[in-house]
């Protein structure tokens, strides 16, 4: 906050005159608005880098496409933690192309994590970030047919934490700090 010394008001909000005596001002709508932006900069950058780390050694390494370690994770999905809807989805259609689906996740990781970094096409690899959660945490985080309801939350919060800064990066204005088009806006900005 800043301080600054102003006068008495005479026949203003006396609140404003309070205000002024103690001598803070309250932020502006443009001072709050930054500050937004860039802690949704901040988180944005956070889960791109996580994405990039969890991606690059799927993409670079062949453990994880070509050595079985997808097909690993959905046999131990099948059978731990699948959602009862998600057990034939798995093992019908997922586990019979499990090499192509392992080159889907582990480049759209990547990607997701990219996009996410520089700040190009946020919203889209937000899209694709919220339904790969999504399919995690239904496939992954079935806490039993007798949890509690809260149980259902307490068993998804890795994969709903992650979803639900998707949907702020859809809600929100992820690519106004940090990012690819906000640095292009500025050079532009000041070439005029």
């Amino acid at each position: 906050m800043q301080r600054r010394n102003r006068p008495k008001s005479q026949g203003r909000d006396p609140w404003k005159s309070v205000i002024g005596t103690i001598g803070f001002v309250a932020p502006s709508f443009d001072a709050a608005r930054t500050a937004n932006s860039r802690a949704l900069a901040c988180l944005r950058l956070s889960v791109g880098v996580l994405f990039v780390i969890f991606g690059q050694y799927k993409v670079f390494g062949t453990q994880f496409t070509l050595g079985g370690g997808f097909e690993d994770w959905i046999r131990r999905f099948l059978s731990e933690s699948a959602y009862p809807f998600m057990v034939p989805v798995l093992r019908d259609f997922v586990l019979p192309h499990a090499r192509p689906i392992a080159f889907l996740v582990a480049y759209g990781e990547l990607a997701i994590g990219l996009a996410l970094v520089l700040g190009a096409m946020s919203r889209t690899a937000s899209v694709f970030g919220g339904i790969f959660m999504l399919t995690l945490l239904f496939s992954s985080d079935y806490p039993g047919p007798q949890a509690a309801f809260w149980q259902y939350f307490g068993a998804s919060l890795e994969h709903l934490v992650l979803a639900l800064c998707f949907a702020a990066f859809l809600i929100g204005r992820p690519e106004e700090t940090l990012s690819l088009s906000s640095f292009r806006k500025r050079r532009v900005d000041r070439h005029r």
